[in-house]
């Protein structure tokens, strides 16, 4: 069963940040679609334009929303039920009316000085994938980073967190039989450990490596580089393995302001509560709740905006302490 509706939204809010404003503007068209899938209500998924707007600096951060989706939290952190997730008192942007976990897939860009750079390509059009929601997935996601006022033509740099099926989607796209890439004039950074691991690793959505990440080294636009890699003098590279082995953030800083995009370091914003909290798809969940654990320490109480690859709702917002523990201040 089926029914679903469209409707066009425009929002605009203004944040006081560390004596600073942030601009978070939407102009959408949402697509809600609700029905019954394997036997599960579909999740509700957003298509829009600039979804929110971050300014660091000279650096201009532009997120873009590929889908929404509320179906993985059982699967990817089962700790995060319901009932727990009624006991956080400023969880309800990051669930749905059922306390489920709401997670975003979403592009990031950067612009800094005449540079284009991407951070993680989501899952990408066209991909054969296990997982049935993902499977020759069918989106508007490229007219969109069009109108967007992009050109996959002049991105300089895309960044993979890492390599999993959700962050190195649209590395490439379909052309006839061949998997070209998406933005033939950049150059792709892999972080070297990372590489190291997947190319002798399947994955379990499908063929990810073969048609996302194989591809890019055999057009020569890939280049592997160190976990603490300087992409600019405003952006780099810092290690935060477990998820993956070779995973990173990315750290921005200008003009004395700065902000951590996270990867799948964080994957949703209960984590920062339950830091104990891994998820199914750590492959190294022990390092991985430690490199949380000294993520949180060393980013808490300090005005730094700490982006989250997955956080819906509010996407951004400030590590600050709460008791034992700590909690997103957005």
């Amino acid at each position: 069963s089926y029914y679903g509706g469209t409707m066009k939204i425009e929002v605009e809010k203004w944040t006081l940040m560390n004596n600073r404003k942030i601009k978070e503007q939407a102009i959408l068209d949402v697509v809600i679609t609700k029905g019954i899938y394997d036997g599960e209500e579909i999740e509700l998924k957003r298509q829009g334009n600039k979804i929110s707007e971050n300014q660091i600096g000279d650096v201009k951060i532009t997120q873009l929303v590929e889908l929404t989706t509320a179906s993985l939290g059982p699967y990817l952190l089962p700790q995060a039920t319901p009932n727990e997730l009624k006991k956080i008192d400023w969880m309800s942007p990051f669930v749905d009316s059922d306390h489920r976990l709401v997670l975003s897939l979403h592009m990031l860009v950067l612009e800094i000085n005449g540079q284009t750079i991407l951070v993680d390509t989501c899952i990408g059009n066209d991909k054969e994938r296990t997982y049935p929601k993902w499977n020759m997935m069918q989106t508007d996601f490229l007219s969109r980073f069009e109108t967007a006022g992009f050109n996959r033509d002049t991105v300089d740099t895309v960044l993979c967190t890492h390599m999993h099926v959700d962050h190195v989607g649209w590395n490439t796209l379909r052309v006839e039989e061949n998997w070209e890439p998406t933005f033939s004039n950049a150059d792709y950074l892999y972080s070297r450990r990372e590489w190291e691991h997947w190319s002798t690793q399947p994955q379990e959505y499908g063929p990810v490596f073969e048609d996302s990440v194989q591809p890019i080294f055999d057009s020569g636009l890939a280049q592997l580089v160190p976990d603490d890699y300087r992409v600019t003098d405003e952006i780099w590279l810092e290690p935060t393995p477990g998820h993956t082995p070779g995973h990173v953030s990315v750290h921005i800083k200008s003009k004395g302001e700065e902000a951590v995009i996270t990867g799948d370091m964080i994957h949703h914003p209960c984590q920062i509560k339950h830091v104990d909290w891994a998820t199914s798809a750590d492959v190294d969940q022990a390092q991985a709740v430690l490199t949380r654990q000294k993520f949180l320490d060393q980013y808490a109480d300090r005005p730094v905006l700490i982006i989250g690859t997955h956080f819906a709702g509010p996407s951004a917002g400030k590590i600050v302490r709460d008791a034992s523990t700590f909690r997103l201040d957005y």
